[in-house]
């Protein structure tokens, strides 16, 4: 793979090129140099005036339908979406059929994605069939491959059980990704307790019911010494029970889904199911404090909680809708319209996730492995249903005009080109 990128600005805050415009040259799968550059002989060119490059884009939370739910979405889809939106990197949460809890089930999912240019790495689930009463096989599981664990969008309810699973997980470092949601406050609400909520005749999911979540997480992190990872925070509650927690040395970190960013409840007005998510879309309050946490470092990245859905359970009323919406493709447009720079979309769409999970890094430098995303933040393009690699179109965004578009994903010696 040769490659000249010209004319780019590269926006990598690991670089001592951050924020310059330069040339970029790949040889072999490596960034052989960066400055004012000529193509060789045997390069393809490609023109990034206007555009940033950063590191490879890397997802902490999507779900495949590989195994069991191939007809949602399967490992080739997956990453083919993956690859169109800049992700170079995926870790794929445990909920599929059966559940990935074995040594065995990790290694087929890592053997299915081998010599892709999207790297697919497994999260083993914490609990057995991700039932919140027994545990899984956690270390046999990190050994064969799995970066994390997490029941996906389960919560674990029992204190006891988390508590063990802390204690259990920090004998070798393992890092436990948890959904925060009290059930028993929750109740079978499925949008925001608001006065919208009131107004559509629903009934409401309040705040409390993840913030009480985290905040128990929060004090059982601090009495096990040990770390924990809060998936999907969407409260601005949220971001100040976390922001205190790290102020008094609690090692507890988080992630924002990208349309908790841009879309609020007052976009169910008229009942589309493709806005049922979870948690719930909340105010615009919520929002302006989920990008305050951002900036100020509290929360630390950023996902795009891919979940494929087949229209038979989407295209249904409201209430009784599958949650989830795909998202892997409008991550990036989502966060230009949240007004995120390109620096802050390198951090915490690239950087941050990986040393989450003490992954290796990719950097802008000589040398290095060419792992990169070339992005225009300018570029309008369409999504529809001939460009959407998904095997699903559960999607609020399908047949409108997106500002931002991924140009080039490079990665493990190969090239996606929109």
């Amino acid at each position: 793979m040769n490659l000249l990128v010209k004319n780019v600005t590269i926006a990598d805050p690991q670089s001592s090129f951050n924020k310059q415009s330069c040339d970029v040259s790949i040889v072999d799968g490596k960034i052989q140099s960066i400055g004012k550059l000529t193509p060789q002989n045997d390069q393809t060119v490609f023109d990034g005036e206007g555009c940033f490059l950063t590191p490879g884009f890397f997802d902490l939370n999507c779900v495949a339908g590989d195994p069991g739910f191939e007809t949602k979405e399967d490992l080739q889809t997956l990453t083919s979406a993956a690859k169109a939106g800049g992700f170079t990197g995926l870790a794929l949460l445990p909920q599929t059929s059966p559940v990935v809890q074995s040594k065995s089930q990790v290694e087929y999912i890592i053997n299915k994605t081998k010599a892709n240019l999207v790297d697919v790495l497994p999260i083993g689930a914490i609990s057995q069939n991700r039932e919140g009463k027994e545990l899984a096989e956690l270390f046999d599981m990190q050994q064969a491959g799995a970066v994390a664990f997490s029941d996906g969008d389960r919560p674990l309810q029992d204190d006891g059980f988390m508590s063990r699973a802390l204690q259990y997980g920090k004998g070798f470092d393992a890092l436990l990704m948890v959904y925060p949601e009290n059930k028993s406050i929750a109740g079978k609400s499925q949008i925001n307790e608001s006065k919208n909520s009131v107004l559509l005749g629903m009934k409401g999911m309040p705040a409390l019911a993840e913030e009480m979540h985290i905040a128990r997480d929060i004090f059982l992190a601090a009495y096990n010494e040990t770390k924990v990872h809060i998936s999907n925070i969407s409260t601005a509650g949220s971001v100040a029970l976390i922001r205190k927690a790290k102020k008094d040395g609690v090692r507890v970190s988080c992630d924002v889904t990208a349309h908790h960013l841009v879309f609020t409840e007052e976009l169910l007005a008229d009942f589309d199911s493709n806005y049922k998510v979870k948690p719930p879309l909340r105010s615009q309050a919520d929002v302006k404090a989920l990008i305050a946490g951002l900036k100020d470092g509290t929360i630390d990245a950023i996902t795009s909680q891919h979940r494929p859905e087949e229209i038979e359970f989407k295209n249904v009323e409201f209430e009784i809708a599958h949650y989830g919406i795909i998202a892997l493709q409008t991550v990036l447009p989502l966060l230009l319209r949240a007004g995120l720079d390109s620096g802050l979309i390198a951090e915490k769409l690239a950087v941050n996730p990986r040393k989450l999970l003490n992954l290796a890094i990719p950097v802008i430098e000589e040398g290095a492995n060419a792992n990169f995303t070339v992005f225009n933040p300018t570029e309008k393009w369409q999504y529809n249903s001939a460009s959407n690699f998904s095997k699903s179109a559960n999607s609020p965004l399908l047949g409108t005009e997106l500002t931002g578009k991924v140009m080039l994903a490079v990665n493990n010696g190969q090239i996606f080109k929109a």
